[in-house]
């Protein structure tokens, strides 16, 4: 893919991901904001285990606006590879709190372990690069009902 292209498609992006703060939380969208950037991302949720396994395997594409969220009952340490994934992916590992602790893009197919180096509660999925075409980094703050809402960062009941 070209600058041109990817140029074109991050604007894109940036126009339909923009301006989350005006809807209310919903289990199948998480927001996320970073020093004045913001995103809204449809998502899937992976809870069992054999969901989780699945992940986003065998997808030929996916959606700017739309992603994949782990959920874990509590905070734990984790790790992901790109088994059978034939996507580029940014993995975003966030902690009970709600906040980015780690963004990792990862490329097709690399069965490489990354871990989270850090007790997570969710990772978010998102096609790979768009975290930085967003602005989107460590320190960034995800809301969603799915997360604890006790101590979070940006708890769903929070006024915006």
């Amino acid at each position: 893919m070209g600058i041109r292209q990817r140029q074109l498609i991050a604007a894109a992006a940036l126009a339909a991901l923009a301006g989350p703060a005006a809807a209310a939380c919903a289990p199948d969208r998480v927001d996320l904001r970073d020093d004045g950037a913001s995103a809204r991302f449809t998502v899937e949720v992976a809870r069992t285990p054999q969901e989780q396994a699945q992940g986003l395997m065998n997808r030929p594409a996916m959606a700017t606006s739309r992603g994949m969220i782990f959920v874990y009952d509590a905070p734990r340490r984790t790790s992901f590879w790109m088994r059978d994934t034939l996507i580029p992916l940014d993995m975003i590992f966030v902690d009970e709190t709600g906040t980015v602790v780690k963004v990792h893009t990862a490329e097709p197919l690399d069965e490489t372990p990354v871990p989270s180096e850090a007790p997570v509660v969710a990772v978010l999925e998102i096609n790979g690069g768009l975290a930085e075409t967003l602005g989107l980094g460590e320190g960034a703050e995800l809301r969603s009902p799915l997360l604890p809402q006790d101590g979070a960062a940006w708890p769903c009941e929070a006024a915006d």
